[in-house]
């Protein structure tokens, strides 16, 4: 099956800039697409400098979504939004005052990558820190979400010494190796790449999604490993405590207070969990008594076949089964209703993927989470563009008006949101029925 490559590389400009992301395009555009992606054909995907959160967040849906295996190169670096203290990703126009507005949200790429299968995804990274990020990933590693395979290094701040603007040194070397037409599995080609690096005090990221947890039987994978810190740097972060994976909406790194964890995949021998240190939550009795069934997995493999009410119809046996065992409002069940927006996104039923969503919305609400948490916005957000979708008038006003309260209450990160909620519903009232 053909598979899909993005090379994402996004930094700040002007002075704000810690590394030259883009300058790795040329060297990873000159390797063939089989050798970038592994497989034996596959369409790529570039993005260099974008401007706009949205703009990548269309490219990473577009390619999430595709059949296949999914590789993504990702060069970059890393800010905290000044009032969440979320991680992001720095783009073009971002700036430390306009990281919430202007920044990709981790969060979002592990939000992204949740329905795919496990061990089909993998996630090469060459990131950047500034010094609020470094000593946040000291308590809160960078994840990924389960099932996605993670390889690369996090760099740390230059402790205060002005030394221009970085190379991504270990995403050019990787690059350099894959130019020869080889292609190593994924955790040799990790271990080349750092043979030839030389820079030190890196958080190295190296987690398998395809084979055994190192340590499962301890409750948690191997530890990240970290290189001598150079002088002058501030401490390599040590694998803080475990944190769950991460439900629509929540983050890996950067991570809300008291996150509620989502059910874990239940994969043999153990389930996956996110790269580095984090460690799964026990499986729920829902999940356990279908040993071997990875409900997650059989939902993708429906939806890439067009089975989109069987996907459905699997998706609502397990939120029956959570519903059961947790009650109603519970995080697992929540989980599955935020899955079954999905799937009729999927569909091309954005009526009701909206109506899904604001229900996930409106439940967090209900069970106490702030209308500035991470999940509620998530969920708001994802309502927002599945109405703008509809293309019944009718029931697009019908949505519209519950939509604009809600949109009242949770008016999210992006500056106009509410305001363009209300313009178009009263484009909408002005059209003939």
């Amino acid at each position: 099956m053909p598979g899909t490559v993005l090379l994402l590389a996004a930094s700040p400009m002007g002075k704000g800039c810690l590394v030259d992301a883009a300058s790795v395009l040329p060297v990873l555009a000159a390797v063939t697409p089989e050798v970038l992606s592994g497989a034996g054909t596959a369409n790529v995907v570039e993005l260099a400098d974008p401007l706009e959160p949205q703009a990548v967040l269309t490219r990473l849906r577009a390619a999430a979504t595709a059949p296949g295996p999914l590789t993504v190169y990702l060069a970059g670096q890393l800010q905290l939004d000044r009032k969440q203290r979320l991680v992001h990703l720095a783009l073009a126009r971002t700036t430390p005052a306009t990281v919430r507005y202007t920044a990709f949200p981790w969060h979002w790429i592990v939000e992204e990558l949740r329905l795919r299968t496990p061990g089909t995804t993998t996630l090469f990274v060459d990131l950047h820190a500034d010094a609020e990020v470094w000593q946040q990933l000291a308590g809160r590693p960078l994840t990924a979400g389960p099932g996605v395979s993670v390889y690369g290094r996090v760099a740390p701040p230059t402790g205060g010494v002005r030394r221009g603007v970085a190379a991504p040194a270990y995403m050019k070397a990787l690059a350099t190796i894959l130019r020869s037409g080889q292609r190593p599995e994924p955790p040799a080609l990790h271990e080349q790449v750092l043979a030839r690096t030389a820079g030190y005090g890196d958080l190295l990221l190296s987690y398998d999604a395809t084979g055994p947890v190192p340590g499962a039987a301890h409750g948690g994978p191997a530890p990240a490993v970290t290189r001598s810190r150079p002088q002058g740097a501030p401490p390599v972060p040590r694998s803080g405590p475990p944190a769950p994976p991460a439900p629509a909406g929540h983050t890996g790194a950067g991570q809300a207070e008291n996150p509620a964890p989502r059910p874990p995949i239940p994969t043999p021998p153990s389930p996956p969990t996110p790269p580095t240190p984090p460690t799964p939550p026990a499986s729920p009795p829902h999940a356990a008594a279908v040993p071997g069934v990875d409900p997650h997995g059989a939902i993708s493999v429906a939806v890439g076949a067009g089975r989109h009410g069987e996907a459905d119809d699997l998706a609502a046996r397990w939120e029956q089964d959570a519903l059961r065992e947790y009650g109603d409002g519970s995080e697992e069940v929540l989980h599955w209703r935020e899955v079954r927006a999905d799937l009729a996104m999927f569909a091309g039923d954005p009526a009701g993927s909206c109506a899904a969503w604001m229900g996930v919305a409106r439940a967090r609400l209900a069970a106490g989470r702030p209308v500035q948490d991470p999940a509620v916005e998530a969920a708001v957000d994802r309502a927002h563009h599945q109405w703008g979708l509809i293309t019944d008038t009718a029931r697009a006003h019908e949505l519209g008006v519950e939509f604009v309260e809600l949109r009242g209450l949770v008016p999210g990160r992006r500056a106009g949101a509410l305001e363009h909620a209300r313009q178009h519903l009263a484009e909408l009232r002005r059209q003939p029925a």
